[in-house]
């Protein structure tokens, strides 16, 4: 936001009216429905969310959740079904690839497994400046300088601009990826996974390179994750998934103080506390049930198909509403977003727990 006194140039993100620039992605009400024998899989069903410049957002949830294909959408590699999806402020949901590409330079994606990402035909140079190359930012030594700067900023030395992807580790593979993903200078970074094809003892290396990275350039970064100590390590703000819907969304603090939705509470309750004493005095949760299924039968009622809480099946605290009655997504007193019947309108949230 323009300070009092601050002089807005031509240039200025908010030049045009004098008002904030947009955040750098919002997601509204997001559908993914896939074709099924008899019917759709609703791998993603009404999701929204929005991720700030200069802020991580950390989208969590169990494999199977949907955050992956929101992740697909986000960046268009997906197309979704129904809703919009913003890129500092452009609908990006139904352009061509044609008028697409121009406006890729403003978001990148890193994979989970760097290995499956790279090409192995061609040398980490390449990989890295085929983007700076094909928006004609960079040519002949500007690009090669700018390549050896980048790799330099992930950790790695300018000679490993003459390798193939299989002669680096695992780790420096990502590395790679991430300067790819940021040779550009993206508005938005979606980090899909980046650290779980990755040994334990690199994955705190790579985090502590993308919270400096993004510490320094500013850009927003969804960063999709079921390692809930990653997240708490990275994140301004979570969102927690469930079976393709978005069941909370809570600045990162509070959310690991104190969960509100059931579903939150027995995520939270499976991470381990480096404290002995503590983590045999916790109790915790464990989901019992089995999962609903997320595909929609043909001929079926929508509504009536999602009329119910679609996490009731497992949830230790579940009432005859929760069986026949969707839960509205809500906004809690300071901004948290829950969508839960037993929780209160002024935040008070039942015990998992204690069924």
């Amino acid at each position: 936001m323009t300070t009092a006194g601050a002089q807005i140039t031509p240039d200025s993100p908010g030049a045009a009216t004098g008002r904030e620039a947009p955040p750098a992605l919002e997601v509204r009400d997001l559908v993914r429905h896939f074709p099924a024998r008899g019917g759709v899989v609703r791998a993603v069903d009404g999701v929204s969310l929005t991720v700030g410049r200069g802020e991580v957002v950390g989208l969590v949830g169990e494999s199977g959740s949907g955050k992956s294909t929101v992740g697909q959408c986000v960046v268009r590699l997906d197309t979704p079904t129904a809703g919009t999806v913003r890129i500092g402020g452009v609908d990006i949901t139904r352009l061509s690839r044609r008028r697409l590409r121009p406006l890729r330079k403003d978001f990148h994606l890193v994979y989970q497994d760097p290995s499956a990402s790279l090409d192995p035909r061609m040398t980490v140079g390449r990989i890295v400046g085929e983007p700076l190359a094909l928006h004609r930012m960079a040519t002949g030594d500007a690009l090669r300088e700018r390549v050896g700067e980048l790799l330099s900023q992930v950790g790695l030395r300018p000679e490993v601009a003459a390798r193939r992807p299989h002669e680096l580790s695992g780790g420096q593979r990502q590395r790679v990826s991430i300067a790819r993903a940021l040779s550009v200078d993206p508005q938005l970074l979606v980090a899909d996974e980046p650290t779980s094809a990755l040994d334990v003892s690199v994955q705190a290396s790579v985090l502590n390179l993308l919270a400096d990275l993004q510490r320094d350039r500013g850009f927003g970064c969804l960063f999709i994750t079921h390692d809930l100590a990653a997240v708490e390590f990275l994140a301004d703000r979570i969102a927690v998934m469930y079976l393709g819907e978005i069941v909370e969304q809570a600045p990162a603090a509070e959310l690991f103080a104190a969960p509100k939705h059931p579903y939150t509470q027995a995520l939270l309750s499976a991470v381990p506390v480096p404290d002995p004493p503590a983590q045999r005095a916790r109790e915790r949760i464990v989901l019992h049930g089995d999962l609903p299924s997320p595909v929609l039968l043909k001929g079926a009622d929508p509504k009536k198909a999602v009329g119910d809480c679609r996490f009731h099946t497992r949830c230790p605290l579940a009432v005859e509403r929760c069986r026949t009655e969707a839960p509205q997504h809500r906004t809690l007193p300071g901004g948290r977003q829950v969508s839960c019947h037993l929780v209160g309108d002024d935040g008070t949230a039942p015990d998992a727990a204690r069924p």
